[in-house]
């Protein structure tokens, strides 16, 4: 398929909520979908939502085996996401560093649940239902947040802990982040 451009903080695209998807196993999703692996892959992304390269639904992709800018992180299953619903599972929260395909060459200390259950649906209106942990429960939250027009900087609590990685980080892998 191709890979698209990913809009960067400051489009206003990236902060309205995204729409249900209503229609399942289209060849119009199907394609969307597509691009979206390109793209994310092309960017050495951890995950990808469709707000980032203008699609205005509820729709996220993310997983890999491995990624160059997250080594130490355990793999994550490749998943198509579509309307999702997100529920902690305990109070727990963890900060990690995180960056966006949409923020490129930025990173921030943002909490997250530590443990969530997830639902939604696959390309072809299929259930997901999955309970999860870490880094995994990271990237979804981080991803579902695109559909709410939310950026990880909003998620802050310290800007101080927020940079260039490359400053902050100069032995980390010099690609776009997520």
């Amino acid at each position: 398929m191709s890979v698209r451009e990913i809009l960067k903080m400051g489009d206003p695209r990236l902060l309205r909520p995204a729409e249900t998807v209503k229609e399942f196993g289209t060849p119009e999703l199907d394609a969307l979908i597509a691009d979206m692996f390109d793209t994310m892959h092309a960017a050495n992304g951890a995950g990808l939502a469709a707000p980032q390269i203008g699609v205005n639904l509820q729709l996220v992709i993310f997983g890999f085996k491995q990624n160059p800018r997250y080594p130490d992180a355990p793999q994550v299953p490749e998943t198509i996401l579509i309307n999702p619903l997100l529920t902690p599972l305990s109070d727990a929260i963890e900060d990690g560093w995180e960056g966006c395909l949409s923020v490129p060459g930025m990173r921030g200390m943002v909490p997250r649940w530590a443990q969530l259950h997830y639902r939604g649906f696959d390309q072809y209106g299929n259930g997901i239902d999955r309970s999860v942990e870490g880094f995994h429960a990271r990237v979804v939250q981080h991803e579902a947040d695109h559909l709410l027009g939310v950026l990880y900087p909003m998620r802050m609590k310290d800007l101080s802990q927020f940079g260039f990685a490359d400053v902050m980080f100069p032995d980390m892998d010099p690609g776009e982040d997520e």
